[in-house]
Order: C-alpha cells, then sequence, then structure tokens
C-alpha cells in the first residue's frame, strides 16, 4: 500500500489522512476497545510516527490508561485513533472501520482473546492471542 488512507467520524467534523504501510492489523478483544467503542472488538492499524494528519477539524482527547491517549470527534464521539506515550510502536493506532475504505487494510490476527465476548464466534482462520502479541 502506497497510497494515502483517509476517514473520519460519523459526523465528518473530523478528518484525517495517513500514509505508509500499517506495521500491523488486528481485532482487538479487550474490554477497554470494546467499552471505547461500544462494539464487541475493534480492529486498528498501527502506523510509525509522523504518519497521520488531521485534515479538519479537532479531536478530543482522553487519556484512556497510563500508556495511551485516545482521541475522538467531540460532537458525534466516534473515536478515531489512539497514541503510544510511552515511546510504543507502531506509535498511532487508527480504527479501520473509520477509514473511506476499510477494505484497503486486512486484519492479521486477534488479540485479546481471554477478554472476548463468549457469543462472538469467527471463522476467518486468523490466528488468536490471548493477550497483546509481540509486534
Amino acid at each position: 500500500m502506497s497510497e494515502t488512507l483517509s476517514g473520519g467520524c460519523l459526523c465528518g467534523d473530523v478528518r484525517y489522512e495517513i500514509r505508509g504501510e500499517p506495521v500491523y492489523v488486528f481485532h482487538c478483544h479487550c474490554s477497554m476497545c470494546r467499552r471505547a467503542g461500544g462494539t464487541a472488538f475493534q480492529t486498528w492499524a498501527g502506523f510509525e510516527d509522523d504518519v497521520l494528519t488531521v485534515t479538519q477539524g479537532r479531536a478530543e482527547s482522553y487519556e484512556s490508561s497510563s500508556f495511551a491517549i485516545r482521541k475522538f470527534c467531540g460532537r458525534c464521539g466516534g473515536q478515531l485513533f489512539y497514541n503510544y506515550t510511552e515511546g510504543q510502536t507502531p506509535a498511532v493506532w487508527i480504527t479501520v472501520g473509520t477509514l473511506d475504505h476499510p477494505e484497503a487494510l486486512t486484519p492479521q490476527r486477534h488479540i485479546f482473546m481471554a477478554d472476548s465476548v463468549p457469543w462472538l464466534h469467527f471463522a476467518d482462520g486468523l490466528p488468536r492471542t490471548e493477550g497483546e502479541p509481540e509486534i
């Protein structure tokens, strides 16, 4: 993938562009991602630092843990991305569902399956990790 990906929130107030290859794409089943997204799991794509540009509006911030700051639209509440605060890589993670063309990225695995809701079943053949994988 060498093209620029674009995306935005539900109401359209916040728009962004991201350039470069994702380091990793996965479905996260941890309780923080479930609560932040209001979903059974969240699909994320991780990129190196300095590849994300907010092109319209302003993303609000919420420090959801000691190591991450989540960014969302202050109007509609749509979760857009998060940044690590302690130098972890990848540095920025975008919610794949907010991309204009989410089909451009293919998930590679499921993580934090130990936290997954028991009624959710997948037949996608992707590897599964009980906790956080090594990237």
